[in-house]
């Protein structure tokens, strides 16, 4: 059992992949012209699944892969197929644009729930915010999914002035497909030029929805970070996941694992653990885990409080969106 300080046991992994993506969206990677971590320093498969097995043997029971875009590693389907021989609930989050050459893959390792990053359903604005030609093939592959009959979620960024007019074009998708759309707090990360002007919160998102649609509150576990609602008549849900506005921490079951084979107890953790070079040497890497995790703050990293106004970006100590995993 992996529990820290305040009472907290962890049960969900989250392991990144790669620091790489073929998209560029601003708010995750600081530049257009970025540096990856050299394949060298990554974890490689067979350090994955043997970390994995060490997670899984002091409590994990449901593992997320995540990157960067995880399906851009030429040995992605690999690692899939390895993890999923574990008793653990396997899920990912995507980009969606090479969700077509892993179908089979995914149908194999009975993996049967994505995560799909998508900012805005106006392929000029896609263009804008990914620096990337790559609207269709996304949604090709989204309804490629929804059509296999996979789990869909579709993860939204909502930022004031950008893509907040479109949160009634989400909810509407909703009525007739089975997707679940999360829209997510804008977040302060290295590099991704945050400020709290540019936050639309959770009450905001709710009154703005609520002009259009009557709306019902649905049932939310201890563990899970978005409140859930449905748009009443529809087919698929929404939530929102109010990371700045309303932090979900005192349910917090999860662990990050960068694609460089260091834990983070929390997304906003200053705190990193080498578990990687550890492995490497032969080191014991469960007495780091349980370390690492005594460390964790009761809330936000012990970086800064819901209190949006009050923070600083620059006084926040972290990495770069895409060099934690998503």
């Amino acid at each position: 059992m992996i529990q820290d300080t305040h009472g907290r046991q962890h049960t969900y992994l989250r392991i990144s992949l790669t620091d790489n993506c073929n998209l560029r969206c601003f708010y995750c990677m600081p530049e257009e012209e970025y540096e990856f971590t050299p394949t060298s320093k990554l974890m490689q498969a067979d350090e994955i699944e043997e970390l994995a097995k060490i997670f899984v043997g002091l409590g994990v029971n449901k593992i997320r892969l995540t990157g960067g875009e995880p399906l851009v590693r030429k040995d992605a389907g690999d690692i899939i197929m390895r993890l999923s021989k574990l008793p653990v609930k396997l899920t990912l989050t995507t980009n969606a644009t090479r969700v077509h050459d892993f179908i089979e893959i995914f149908e194999k390792a009975d993996l049967t729930s994505l995560n799909v990053s998508l900012d805005t359903l106006d392929k000029d604005r896609f263009i804008f915010m990914t620096r990337r030609d790559q609207f269709e093939r996304t949604l090709d592959n989204i309804n490629l999914l929804i059509e296999g009959g996979f789990h869909v979620k579709i993860n939204m960024v909502v930022m004031k002035g950008l893509n907040d007019a479109e949160l009634l074009d989400f909810v509407a998708w909703t009525k007739d497909q089975p997707i679940h759309v999360r829209f997510i707090e804008f977040m302060p990360f290295e590099g991704n030029r945050w400020t709290s002007n540019k936050v639309v919160t959770l009450q905001e998102m709710l009154d703005t929805i609520q002009t259009k649609f009557e709306i019902e509150s649905l049932y939310n576990g201890i563990h899970d970070t978005d409140k859930k609602f449905r748009a009443i008549g529809h087919m698929g849900t929404f939530a929102v996941i109010s990371t700045m506005s309303s932090p979900f921490c005192e349910g917090c079951n999860r662990i990050r694992l960068t694609a460089d084979g260091k834990i983070k107890n929390c997304l906003f953790s200053k705190q990193e653990t080498d578990l990687l070079t550890a492995l490497r040497q032969g080191e014991d890497v469960v007495s780091l885990i349980h370390h690492n995790i005594s460390l964790k703050a009761k809330a936000l990293g012990g970086q800064f409080e819901a209190n949006i106004n009050q923070i600083h970006s620059e006084d926040i100590h972290n990495r770069s969106m895409i060099t934690i995993g998503g």
